[in-house]
């Protein structure tokens, strides 16, 4: 018998599809535009978030989920069913098996609106599995080894940091912080420094294309188009990479600190697994230049990026359902 089993990554920012034996079948931006008068859904995903910005007072753009849980239920629940009809394709009349990553530290009222989204969006089952877990999963991590692993899963709107020894979290910790929150500091200082107003995008953009999480003797620069915030009218400047790793230094050290605390808090026989093996660092967020370099240096311990860190936690997800049984009672809460 035919059973749909789908793994999403419901990611602040982006989220990803995954579909056993065919592997990630959708990314794309958590983004959804919507129409005011009729209330309809215009667009989702990578065409939404292209009207970012540009939108007439008729359309709103949503991002349905912040700092990884759901902010809006009903808009949540469209995307959801958007992923399920596009994974399924020509057997969309089946009711698939969801197995959906959420924070670590998501409170119960969270991962009951999460179970509720993905039933009404037509699953038959809605799994919730911990995001450290599933990142560590998908970046090759043996979870069930009676050795320790420390995961660290830089996302969109959360950043969280687990020890993961025998299938379970033994200590971990959970930030409200990630890529997001460093977009809207690089946008403050350019209003700050330039007097120049930046959209969401164009802050992302600078991220992506000269940020770093630590100063380089080799400056990197980007030319940026924005609004005079004297003039009110489009100006261009130039910016630099190391203005901009001073900018978001501040986030990162925050991020650092968290897996400090969970160090602190690690059992001596696991910190000892984890100064031989080092930390793995997984996520949107860790793809940010020179940032698993500079969390070695900040802690001492060290620190190397996942092999597709973006991936990893759909990746996770997939190994989950292909071995339902396995990690059913580790990892999971089930409706």
């Amino acid at each position: 018998m035919f059973n749909a089993k789908i793994g999403i990554d419901l990611g602040t920012c982006n989220s990803l599809v995954f579909v056993p034996n065919k592997g990630v079948v959708l990314q794309e931006p958590s983004v959804v535009a919507v129409s005011v008068e009729g209330n309809k859904i215009l667009a989702i995903g990578k065409e939404a978030k292209e009207m970012i910005g540009r939108t007439p007072d008729t359309i709103v753009i949503y991002r349905p989920l912040k700092d990884g849980v759901i902010a809006n239920f009903r808009i949540t629940q469209a995307m959801l069913k958007y992923f399920i009809d596009k994974a399924l394709g020509q057997w969309r009349f089946l009711k698939p098996e969801l197995m959906i990553g959420v924070p670590a530290g998501i409170t119960s009222t969270e991962r009951r609106a999460v179970i509720e989204a993905g039933i009404n969006a037509g699953a038959k089952q809605v799994y919730l599995a911990k995001e450290p877990i599933l990142a560590a999963i998908g970046a090759g991590i043996p979870i069930n080894s009676c050795s320790g692993n420390m995961i660290i899963d830089i996302g969109g709107g959360t950043s969280e940091t687990a020890v993961i020894c025998l299938g379970g979290v033994v200590t971990c910790n959970s930030l409200r912080i990630g890529g997001d929150k460093m977009d809207l500091v690089i946008s403050d200082y350019l209003k700050k420094r330039y007097n120049l107003a930046i959209g969401e995008q164009a802050a992302e953009e600078i991220k992506i294309k000269i940020g770093s999480a630590l100063s380089e003797k080799e400056e990197r620069n980007l030319e940026i188009k924005g609004r005079d915030l004297v003039s009110g009218l489009p100006r261009t400047v130039q910016i630099f990479s190391n203005e901009i790793s001073e900018a978001i230094s501040d986030i990162i050290s925050e991020i650092i600190q968290m897996v400090k605390i969970v160090l602190r808090n690690t059992p001596p026989e696991l910190s000892s697994d984890i100064i031989d093996k080092g930390m793995v660092l997984s996520g949107g967020g860790a793809l940010l230049r020179n940032m698993s370099e500079r969390i070695s240096q900040e802690v001492g311990v060290p620190c190397f990026l996942a092999e597709d860190p973006l991936i990893c936690v759909a990746k996770g997800t997939g190994v989950a359902l292909d071995n339902l049984d396995v990690y059913k009672k580790s990892i999971m809460a089930k409706k």
